[in-house]
């Protein structure tokens, strides 16, 4: 193997992310027509925390027609299944962590289809899942007095984590694109927050709301944190560098999910 051959090997290489827990679904509740939440526990659990907000989990999710969780190996890229198949995982915000109690809540928005919306709506409690994690964490800049959160309802757990960890002394502007009315869900109260709930508009694509939000921010804060639809974050970022002139190290942009794609 010569040098080159040798780089190219170690560069396919990823960093092995952290194992899978295996739990179980304690509890499953109906926040609102298009949301559950589902809380995880066991002991396996143990030792799990979150430092940082908007931290993701990896969740592997049982067999969609067994509904029996094979638990899966790191081959140096990717998990597989033992028949070398890419298993059902998904990534998510986590609601909460109560290290107590070694419970893990999470927010499932239901789509049409997806592996997680199926999985969530027919979850019971004593199914088994498994975690791994924390994940991707978003770091806040400790420079920015001020804060423009923009999301979907997918956003809303890592919304409400932002809302805990910006400090009280900091203004926040958060923009919510939802559904229906009855998507609005209680946020942690923050002392200098506004937030702002859309109606996503009817007959478009989802993030239009969104977009519309943002362009209708007159002054821009110091920091911009996006989430939601993959192809209206992109276009959202896109105005922002392009017609507000915004740098690209004030602005995080999360793609949570695709229209069209079974991503959730």
């Amino acid at each position: 193997m010569n040098n080159d051959d040798a780089a190219a090997k170690i560069a396919s290489i990823r960093r092995e992310p952290p194992s899978y827990r295996r739990l179980a679904v304690r509890s499953v509740e109906p926040v609102t027509e298009h949301m559950l939440r589902i809380v995880l526990g066991g002991d396996e659990l143990d030792g799990f925390s979150i430092e940082a907000p908007a931290s993701s989990v990896r969740l592997l999710l049982p067999d969609a027609d067994t509904d029996e969780l094979v638990m899966v190996t790191w081959t140096g890229n990717q998990f597989e299944l033992p028949d070398g198949s890419r298993p059902p995982i998904r990534t998510f915000t986590p609601r909460d962590v109560d290290v107590d109690r070694n419970e893990l809540t999470i927010e499932v928005v239901l789509h049409e289809h997806g592996a997680a919306s199926d999985w969530a709506r027919r979850a019971r409690p004593g199914d088994e899942v498994a975690v791994s994690g924390p994940g991707r964490s978003d770091d806040l800049d400790p420079d920015a007095r001020s804060h423009l959160l923009v999301g979907d309802e997918s956003a809303m757990p890592a919304i409400a984590q932002l809302l805990e960890w910006i400090p009280e002394d900091r203004t926040i502007d958060a923009h919510i694109e939802i559904h229906t009315p009855d998507a609005r869900l209680a946020l942690p109260d923050h002392p200098n927050a506004t937030v702002t709930w859309h109606d996503a508009v009817e007959g478009g694509s989802p993030g239009d709301a969104m977009a519309a939000a943002v362009m209708g921010v007159t002054e821009l804060a110091d920091a911009v944190w996006i989430a939601g639809e993959a192809a209206a974050v992109q276009r959202i970022r896109k105005y922002l560098f392009d017609e507000r002139g915004r740098d690209r190290s004030g602005v995080t942009a999360r793609g949570y999910w695709k229209k069209g794609r079974s991503a959730t």
